[in-house]
């Protein structure tokens, strides 16, 4: 083993709708979070691991911070807050147009970390003049004073290449905490499941979205293609109209998208067979927030 090799823990955090997971998967390479211009589409925390022969990155993207409605909520804060008290370095996600006192209290805590913080300023290309985004920048160092600021814009790549050089500098001599071709520590089936809610988010409105949930009953591989049967639970009967849609158009829609995707992801064919079912208050009830994953 390399002795100089590095490793290290990288945590991404910030409130919804930054663009967390658009820098995430930039950095990681590779389409690992899922990424819709809803807020709260990040429910769990999401590795995606990054190796060459001199160091190994394990990114970890966490919901955004919000002030928890229901139990569901409270464990997504919960991955949020646990993700500063892991990290050998903390990226701190912002963007050119949220308010900086959002959310003070997190705030305040990332402002008393011992570890580097490197402070992202995201959506530059939305400033319109260099004296704007000099102000934002100074906001910023008043609130996060130890931070170092990386102006960027995860969408067009710029300054990524400039903030990964200093993580890579960053990062502690270690030895790998995962194999050097893993791409992160998320089994298959979870990622077929986190195609699907895109899609759901994409194509519905309002609340279904949010009261959705979706868990693969079969995760078939053969050689040539994978037969995969996923269930979305809905919290109401209205709601399970709505998702399937007049004479099953909508449900087809959502398998569909998400069919394509997954044969990307996977690299080979997909066969994928779609139902919905009612579990009403699942967000609320501890049992079933175990079951899907969300409670250890």
């Amino acid at each position: 083993m390399n002795e100089n090799h590095k490793a290290g823990f990288v945590n991404i955090v910030g409130n919804p709708n930054v663009g967390k997971s658009t820098l995430m998967n930039d950095l990681v390479g590779e389409r690992v979070s899922i990424i819709t211009s809803k807020a709260q589409t990040t429910r769990h925390r999401i590795m995606g691991i990054v190796n060459t022969p001199d160091y190994q990155i394990v990114f970890s993207d966490t919901p955004g911070v919000l002030s928890p409605k229901y139990k569901l909520q409270e464990s997504m804060l919960g991955y949020s807050e646990g993700a500063l008290t892991d990290a050998d370095i903390l990226l701190y996600v912002t963007d050119v147009v949220e308010d900086p006192t959002k959310n003070a209290e997190f705030l305040a805590k990332v402002a008393k970390e011992k570890i580097p913080v490197l402070l992202v300023i995201n959506k530059i290309d939305l400033v319109k003049s260099q004296a704007d985004l000099e102000a934002i920048v100074g906001r910023w160092k008043e609130l996060l004073p130890n931070a170092e600021i990386f102006p960027t814009s995860a969408l067009e790549h710029f300054n990524v290449t400039n903030l990964m050089s200093r993580i890579v500098e960053l990062l502690p001599v270690s030895e790998p905490y995962f194999g050097k071709d893993a791409l992160t520590d998320k089994p298959a089936r979870f990622f077929v499941t986190e195609i699907i809610r895109e899609k759901i988010l994409l194509n519905y409105d309002k609340e279904v979205p949010y009261s959705s949930e979706v868990i693969v009953e079969k995760f078939d591989e053969k050689e040539g293609a994978i037969h995969i049967m996923a269930v979305i639970y809905v919290e109401r009967d209205s709601q399970k109209g709505i998702i399937i849609g007049r004479q099953g158009s909508r449900l087809k829609k959502v398998g569909t998208e998400a069919r394509k995707d997954i044969e990307t992801f996977f690299g080979k064919r997909v066969f994928l067979e779609l139902f919905v079912k009612v579990e009403p208050n699942w967000r609320n009830r501890e049992n079933k927030l175990r079951s899907f994953g969300y409670i250890e």
